[in-house]
């Protein structure tokens, strides 16, 4: 029964898919040759031209659609993941189409290449849109009751606690939850008052006996041992079957699973700011401390002079700091301290510190002792937005005092971040900063990144931390 469902959906799926980019080709040609907008210089080719790629179209997109998963359930997928993937997928199906038509094109009638571009576009905002409304329309039905799927967990643990509560929460996803299995299987209840209905060793009988779609492995880390005996009994049962390991205590940052020569290995501590979009963070700062360097360099130049006229000393302080991956840098500021000030060794500034000029106290006030740190941006030791860097003499005391300290280093120290735009910068809970700066690391994206550039100017440069 679970078979002919996911055969029909797909069916649906696919039918629909086949349809919108259908209209997108027609669309396209409509656009490029009748619609007058774009001058036409050697002629109308003929429609039929253009309806003969149609089968073409309908081979290459459902062969590449279903390559890439898109056909697959995706029950608890998040959309931006299935619209990604529906963007990759259109591109990679737009550049076969191209080279097909390329292979059967017609000397005396050339397709045109803005029809390509026209059909691109609108082939992928189709389908975005087509298969958003399908989600939608799967989802109501779900909240109602409708299109469900029965599931079974076995575990009785923290894992399974985490799986109900998921399960609960979104309603949506149409997972109901059946029970769960334990080792004795005396309890009554489970953890989030899961009920339960036997022991692991009951698993085949349950199988047979109920109507179940998916089974959950959730043994807890002691019951680990039992796995190949459930698996076992198992055997070749039609269930779905999905297997989360108990590994809370060691995952630190952004787990997940990756594949290694077809071994899948679980990775507890990695960044995503890793591969593209590091380059994509790497470009979007090189851009922006450009344009903030030339529209800010008049300012800065003031600057430059009243530290020189108003204390005695160099323009810029130079210290030494840690970014990504454990990297050391020199730092770049404005002076606002004498000359002197850490004769007795480094230390926090403090409220009214003497050893801050009071020129440097306003530059301090409204962080415009930071505006060097642009050309740090720009050679590469610093990002505009990431976890404020500190210096090595600090960290070696932090990381021995505050637990996943150094995780903070996986990715570029930043000029601002969401620990400063929350307000915890300066002479405030170290604790609480480590607590935001790993909250970026693992839901960093390129909006969060324009969230906090936001905030940090809706907040204003104005530092109340700052002495």
């Amino acid at each position: 029964m679970l078979k002919q469902k996911r055969q029909l959906f797909e069916f649906m799926f696919m039918a629909s898919d086949l349809l919108v980019v259908t209209v997108a080709w027609f669309l396209a040609y409509w656009f490029r040759f009748l619609s007058g907008v774009v001058p036409i210089d050697k002629g109308v080719p003929p429609f039929s031209h253009y309806l003969s790629m149609v089968l073409f179209i309908w081979l290459i997109w459902a062969f590449v659609f279903r390559r890439m998963g898109l056909y697959r359930p995706m029950r608890g997928v998040r959309r931006v993941r299935e619209i990604w993937m529906l963007v990759n997928a259109n591109v990679l199906a737009l550049l076969l189409f191209i080279s097909v038509t390329y292979l059967f094109r017609e000397k005396s009638i050339p397709y045109s290449r803005l029809v390509f571009v026209y059909f691109g576009l609108l082939a992928t905002a189709f389908t975005v849109i087509q298969r958003s409304f399908l989600r939608f329309v799967l989802r109501e039905l779900r909240r109602k009751g409708y299109n469900l799927r029965y599931l079974l967990i076995v575990g009785a643990g923290k894992v399974a606690a985490d799986i109900a509560t998921r399960v609960r929460l979104h309603r949506e996803l149409g997972i109901q939850l059946l029970g769960c299995l334990s080792r004795t299987g005396k309890e009554k209840k489970g953890p989030r008052g899961i009920p339960v209905i036997g022991s692991y060793d009951d698993l085949p009988e349950i199988l047979d006996k109920m109507d179940i779609d998916q089974v959950v492995v959730a043994l807890p880390l002691e019951d680990n041992n039992r796995l190949p005996d459930i698996m076992s009994m198992i055997g070749d049962s039609l269930v779905d079957v999905r297997i989360v390991p108990d590994i809370y205590q060691f995952v630190t940052l952004g787990g997940h699973i990756e594949e290694f020569e077809g071994l899948p290995v679980i990775a507890v501590r990695s960044s995503p700011l890793e591969g593209p979009g590091l380059i994509i963070k790497r470009i979007c700062d090189l851009v922006l401390a450009s344009v903030l360097l030339v529209l800010l360099s008049p300012l800065m130049v003031i600057i430059a002079v009243l530290v020189k006229l108003t204390s005695r000393g160099p323009v810029f302080y130079r210290q030494e700091r840690v970014s990504y991956d454990g990297s050391r840098f020199n730092i770049y500021k404005f002076r606002t301290m004498y000359v002197d000030a850490e004769k007795s060794g480094p230390g926090w500034t403090r409220a009214n510190d003497s050893r801050v000029t009071p020129f440097g106290r306003f530059l301090r006030h409204y962080n415009l002792d930071e505006l060097p740190q642009l050309y740090n941006v720009l050679r590469g030791d610093m990002s505009i937005v990431g976890p404020r860097p500190e210096r090595p003499v600090f960290i070696q005391d932090f990381r021995k005092k505050i637990p996943r300290y150094m995780l903070r280093h996986k990715v570029p120290a930043g000029m601002t971040g969401w620990a400063q735009v929350n307000g915890w910068r300066g002479d405030t809970s170290i604790d609480k900063r480590i607590e935001y700066d790993l909250y970026y690391i693992e839901n960093w994206s390129l909006l969060l990144d324009f969230k906090i550039l936001c905030l940090t100017l809706l907040k204003g440069f104005r530092d109340r931390n700052a002495y």
